[in-house]
């Protein structure tokens, strides 16, 4: 298993009238977590890209636990428990302080330049086969 952590400080633009972090703005957070996850773990997605591999998300569910809102300090566990192959899974915990806040996962798949399905690139393979021994 491989982790990482991140933090987000919550802008006001992510908030609703009420002042809570909107349902959606969660995600950009997820992606903030996954590419740190793989920077951290010397595959920055720029990289990826430049090879011609993308990460599209294929599923992604989020359970809200708590609400954050503005100015709040937002951490971003992330955590790839299994090793990859053509599809990654993540899993998330998003917390305040010590307290949950919401919990998540998305599955991803490498697709090509047109759209298709691909084999990750060696360059991640043996990374991969690295971290998870």
């Amino acid at each position: 298993m491989i982790e990482h952590t991140s933090s987000v400080q919550v802008r006001y633009a992510e908030t609703d009238m009420m002042g809570i972090v909107y349902h959606g703005s969660y995600l950009p957070w997820l992606e903030i977590g996954r590419t740190e996850l793989l920077k951290a773990n010397g595959i920055p997605y720029r990289d990826l890209e430049a090879q011609g591999f993308f990460l599209p998300v294929l599923e992604v569910n989020v359970k809200y636990h708590r609400s954050a809102r503005y100015d709040d300090t937002v951490t971003i566990l992330t955590r790839m428990a299994e090793k990859p192959s053509v599809r990654i899974n993540l899993a998330y915990e998003l917390r305040r302080g010590g307290e949950l806040i919401a919990t998540a996962s998305t599955q991803h798949v490498f697709i090509d330049k047109s759209g298709r399905p691909v084999r990750p690139p060696e360059s991640f393979t043996r990374r991969m086969d690295e971290v998870f021994g």
